[in-house]
């Protein structure tokens, strides 16, 4: 594919039907696949129930996402009922994580494709299992595996960081705010501005997932999703992704 071609776009269908990651800059011309949602319903939904509140976390670029007040928070605390409330509420609407299929498989006519979540726990497999690396927090990498996909859509590149991140300070919202609800923005969003150690191997982990997802696909039901793996060369910013996925490819070459 030419270096003019327009990137091929496959994110994972997403939570933000409920209701991320910027690309990676590269200088190689092979296009990269994400995975986009087919479905914005729920989406719309809980983006139109946002709203801002006093405290927020602040984006590179100028947008906010805004979890409750620290005296929302506080209020919380001191009455558990609502707590447990705001908790359930919020666990309801990540249940679609476990059954909205990731769009890329369902595009390719993958039979009985992996949702949102399978893809998710699989990634916070891989970032329990990963060798220890200097100065990196392996507890918030899993966390972050666990938290980057909660507010993805399959909307336009120009209305997407708004949207996005008005659909998060809704499910930030409805946690009941406090400190978790904090965490899960900030962690959210590190990941989509790809500022941390730790973002960048969860973004390593989410095209290695991605690309053994393919190789398995091939295996088991005699795909070709060669597009999977063309994407990703060449863009992976870690070792321990360039090494994962290195392993991927000479399987896939000997199982070919």
């Amino acid at each position: 594919m030419s270096s003019g071609s327009r990137a091929l776009v496959c994110k994972s269908a997403s939570l933000v039907s409920l209701i991320v990651a910027p690309s990676l800059s590269t200088t190689s011309t092979t296009p990269q696949l994400r995975f986009k949602s087919s479905t914005s319903r729920l989406y719309r939904m809980a983006a139109t129930e946002a709203s801002s509140s006093s405290s927020s976390v602040t984006a590179g670029d100028g947008t906010t996402i805004n979890p409750p007040s620290s005296s929302a928070a506080n209020a919380n605390e001191r009455t558990p009922p609502s707590s447990a409330s705001s908790a359930i509420d919020f666990l309801s609407l990540c249940h679609r994580l476990k059954t909205t299929k990731r769009a890329g498989w369902v595009k390719r006519d993958v039979k009985d494709p992996e949702s949102i979540a399978d893809h998710m726990y699989r990634m916070g497999l891989m970032a329990l299992i990963a060798s220890d690396i200097p100065g990196l927090d392996r507890d918030k990498c899993i966390k972050m595996a666990i938290v980057h996909d909660i507010a993805e859509d399959g909307i336009s590149k120009a209305e997407k960081s708004q949207r996005e991140r008005e659909a998060l300070d809704h499910m930030c919202k409805l946690l009941g705010g406090g400190s978790r609800a904090l965490e899960i923005g900030e962690l959210w969003l590190e990941y989509e501005e790809n500022s941390s150690p730790e973002a960048k191997i969860v973004k390593d982990l989410d095209k290695v997932e991605m690309i053994l997802q393919a190789l398995e696909y091939e295996n088991e039901q005699g795909k070709d999703l060669d597009e999977f793996f063309q994407s990703t060369a060449g863009k992976f910013q870690t070792e321990l992704g360039k090494a994962w996925a290195l392993e991927i490819a000479s399987r896939r070459r000997k199982e070919g």
